[in-house]
């Protein structure tokens, strides 16, 4: 299935990697992100919706939040345990930003990611 393409859809990340085969796989084990090799050699990846893609870059620092993107998760409890299974750490816990259902995570490449939950009854 192709991606939406609309005008004003984010639709590319590029997330700075100190070790691009850590991070490629901690997003692929604890999110199930597809990876695969562009054609340049670099390391990428396609959310599970096959809606957002992105490439993992290295020479660029992870900066504090500045830019804040939010992965989505059935759940946020589940998807915290997962990151520091697979060597990310948890640097907002759940609860802080009552009543959504949020956390944030440190990848191994530094970098801080929100994860959220859709709460019960809501629809997307």
């Amino acid at each position: 299935m192709a991606p939406t393409l609309a005008n004003g859809k984010i639709c590319y990340l590029e997330l700075p990697a100190a070790d691009v085969a850590e991070s490629a796989a901690f997003y692929r084990d604890v999110f199930g992100w597809s990876m695969r090799k562009r054609g340049d050699g670099a390391t990428a990846f396609d959310d599970t919706t096959g809606e957002v893609s992105g490439a993992f870059v290295t020479g660029r620092k992870a900066a504090a939040p500045g830019l804040l993107f939010y992965i989505m998760v059935d759940s946020v409890e589940a998807a915290c345990k997962g990151v520091e299974k697979h060597g990310g750490s948890i640097v907002q816990p759940i609860g802080t930003d009552r009543p959504e259902i949020t956390a944030r995570f440190r990848d191994p490449g530094g970098n801080i990611i929100g994860l959220y939950q859709q709460p019960s009854g809501a629809t997307r």
